[in-house]
């Protein structure tokens, strides 16, 4: 059998893509709530906005598989999101052995999560169960179509949630310091040298713009990703609504042209990159970076700047001012 022509797969590309701007047109208005919902279920938000962005995957998957649409799309995105979400707490049991909580369930307590924090006692299954009732308030019958069972055994795993939100000692994290690797990381992007930066990247590395694209190795995050990071204010203070990215105009008023500034900060236990961008009103956070390191190079990036849920959850745990860019980098 002959391999598919690059034409061919060119063409199954664009239509690929054309659908999937589809979908985001019809699903998008979801993500707030699919986030907020994979935030109670993760109780991270790296993990949250991660369980969001494989959500929507599978969920245009599974669409294109269905006779017909969800009549309840709202419901279907969070029987999309349980489902992952159940199966990936049962792998790590079972890989561990042990029945544990996720390692990412240790985190600072805030008074404004006070409830969430209590969950982390319940099975998955009532954890979904709970969260749809009493944050959601979705009925017993909207709850058995997200987790894909009875009303009878949703009303049964509410009951023995319930029963289990006994508040339970207050935790603390070790605070750290950045490595020296991310301290040079930080400084090679406030001086915007392009070069610089590069040096300090593995040759295998990766980087994400989250939700957006994906990049492997130095010469394509140079040549793409990394200046965007650098230089992008400058077309957010002017985009051309003909360009390339079409940026919508609606969420940059206010961008000044000057260089995005990087501030690193002890998040939970982890270091980030925080971008701070200058407005007319004052400078605030579009972007936050995760890198990961191996040894003293950047083995991958992930930067949250199509993630609006993600970076104003940081940022209001962090009590600094914060602006959306979308989930898209197209119109």
């Amino acid at each position: 059998m002959s391999n598919p022509s690059t034409e061919s797969l060119s063409e199954l590309s664009a239509a690929v893509k054309g659908s999937w701007h589809r979908f985001l047109d019809q699903y998008e208005p979801l993500r707030p709530e699919l986030y907020r919902y994979c935030r109670y279920l993760t109780r991270s938000p790296w993990d949250a906005e991660d369980l969001a962005q494989d959500t929507m995957a599978r969920a245009f998957a599974t669409l294109g598989r269905m006779v017909e649409g969800p009549p309840n799309p709202r419901a279907w995105l969070f029987r999309v999101a349980s489902n992952l979400w159940i199966d990936q707490t049962r792998r790590q049991r079972e890989r561990l052995g042990v029945d544990v909580e996720p390692a990412t369930s240790h985190e600072p307590r805030a008074t404004r999560e006070a409830a969430g924090t209590l969950l982390v006692r319940l099975s998955p299954q009532e954890r979904a169960a709970v969260v749809l009732k009493d944050v959601f308030e979705l009925s017993l019958e909207e709850i058995a179509e997200a987790l894909g069972t009875t009303a009878g055994t949703v009303k049964s795993a509410l009951h023995r949630g319930r029963n289990k939100l006994v508040e339970p000692e207050p935790e603390t994290l070790a605070s750290q310091a950045a490595p020296a690797a991310l301290d040079a990381f930080c400084a090679a992007f406030n001086a915007h040298d392009l070069e610089r930066l590069t040096t300090l990247l593995l040759d295998t590395m990766t980087i994400d713009v989250v939700g957006a694209t994906t990049e492997y190795g130095i010469e394509s995050a140079r040549a793409r990703i990394l200046p965007g990071m650098l230089f992008g204010s400058t077309v957010m203070a002017n985009p051309d609504p003909q360009g390339p990215c079409g940026f919508d105009r609606s969420f940059f008023r206010g961008v000044r042209p000057t260089l995005p500034r990087g501030e690193l900060r002890i998040y939970r236990g982890e270091p980030l990159l925080l971008s701070w961008y200058e407005h007319d009103d004052g400078e605030a956070v579009r972007a936050i970076t995760r890198v990961e390191l191996e040894g003293d190079r950047v083995a991958h990036i992930r930067n949250y700047f199509y993630s609006p849920d993600f970076v104003a959850d940081v940022c209001r745990e962090l009590g600094i001012p914060f602006r959306s860019n979308g989930y898209r980098y197209w119109k």
